[in-house]
């Protein structure tokens, strides 16, 4: 369960951070709209990395279906835009994907 704690906790953070400079540059918001975005993409690298999986790529790669589904949450939740059903099958299929990566027995 702790797995899916830190993907959830990286997405958001990563998330967030690269929304503050989406308002900073495609916006028009003020600079230090990044502060926080910085903060925030820190804050992804840190949860990233508590994940158990025997190699960064493969921890990389199962947390992109991750990212994809929770994305899709943001601009439901953040941008009020409601994900469609082809947003919706393309997450389930990246999700089924991570899962994959994540369950796959392999040969230590």
């Amino acid at each position: 369960m702790k797995v899916g704690l830190y993907y959830s906790l990286a997405a958001i953070a990563e998330i967030a951070g690269c929304f503050t400079f989406w308002m900073w540059l495609r916006q028009d918001r003020s600079v230090w709209w990044i502060v926080p975005g910085i903060l925030c993409l820190v804050a992804f690298a840190f949860f990233l990395t508590r994940v158990e999986v025997d190699a960064a790529g493969r921890t990389y790669a199962i947390y992109g279906g991750v990212y994809i589904a929770a994305s899709l949450l943001w601009l439901w939740l953040v941008e009020r835009q409601p994900p469609d059903r082809w947003d919706l099958l393309g997450a389930v299929v990246c999700l089924i994907g991570s899962g994959i990566i994540l369950l796959s027995h392999r040969p230590t």
